[in-house]
């Protein structure tokens, strides 16, 4: 097992839940104390819910019975399986947010946008490949700890150092370091799992961004995996939603082949527990998934 198949990767998010391995289908769910109760729920590893065999998720859903109060997951938009074995799992499925990926046995073909800048970067930076990350620990960690300051980053989607020290030591992954003069200004850290290289994230100082590096980046991971996984999948957008006309989704759009979707998918295993933590804590209607945890992540 490799990437966010691997035990280490839900073992790496184990401050914010209890690693709980589904034993048919192979994947990993956090179990959380329900805040105020004694119950607990789940969801799944962030950012993407995988699996070995999503024909098997169901019997392993139904084994939980009225145990957990309920789970939320984001579905890894390469999984093998379509909406109607979601919708007989769970009792919400919706579209969540469009990823963009490449597949990379198709010629390298860019707009004038980023080739100009691809080019600029790359007679600016060099990219080093390190398919042993965990020796980068310290300068990955201050990356995205940058990065996390800029943009207010926090909860699960900040990582600890912990947590990376987990992540980097997990087969399949590899980073990709653009280094100016020899010091690292950014840094990019994938997964490879069977078919599919996940861009897990992205690390970049001021003068990375200056430089732009992620053009480098973007173009030597493609150079890399080309003969040895079928797609690479740079993630979706920032935020929830698909409004991509963000700078951030036009720049992964311009490396992209195609969009695959993950999907958003919620289930109540106790409706009566559901709907009494609901009311104990004056929650009315929301679209939000467990509502009575409206907010958890801004």
């Amino acid at each position: 097992m490799k990437g966010y198949s691997h035990p280490g990767y839900a073992c790496s998010l184990a401050e914010f839940g209890t690693p709980r391995r589904l034993a048919r289908c192979g994947g990993w769910i956090l179990e959380r104390p329900v805040p105020g109760s004694t119950w607990r729920d789940a969801m799944g590893c962030y950012p993407l819910f995988t699996c070995n065999d999503w024909a098997h998720l169901q019997s392993d859903l139904d084994a939980i019975g009225s145990e957990l109060v309920s789970l939320s997951m984001v579905t890894d938009p390469f999984g093998n399986y379509d909406l109607d074995l979601l919708r007989d799992c769970f009792d919400l499925v919706i579209p969540f947010k469009k990823h963009f990926a490449r597949e990379l046995n198709k010629p390298l073909k860019l707009s004038r946008h980023h080739l100009r800048y691809s080019r600029k970067a790359l007679a600016n930076v060099v990219v080093e490949i390190c398919e042993e990350p965990i020796r980068f620990l310290d300068e990955w960690t201050d990356l995205y700890g940058e990065l996390s300051r800029r943009f207010n980053i926090e909860g699960i989607r900040a990582f600890s150092r912990t947590a990376f020290e987990k992540q980097l030591g997990i087969p399949g992954a590899t980073l990709f370091r653009a280094l100016y003069q020899g010091r690292a200004v950014g840094a990019h850290l994938v997964f490879a799992q069977d078919e599919v290289c996940y861009a897990h994230l992205a690390g970049f100082n001021s003068l990375g961004h200056d430089l732009m590096a992620s053009y480098a980046i973007y173009w030597a991971e493609i150079e890399y995996f080309a003969d040895k996984a079928k797609w690479l999948d740079w993630g979706g957008r920032v935020g929830i939603g698909n409004d991509d006309n963000d700078g951030l989704s036009q720049f992964k759009r311009g490396w992209s082949t195609a969009t695959p979707i993950s999907y958003f998918c919620g289930r109540i295993f106790n409706r009566k527990r559901y709907d009494e933590i609901q009311k104990a804590r004056g929650i009315g209607a929301t679209d939000y998934f467990p509502a009575y945890r409206t907010g958890e992540f801004g």
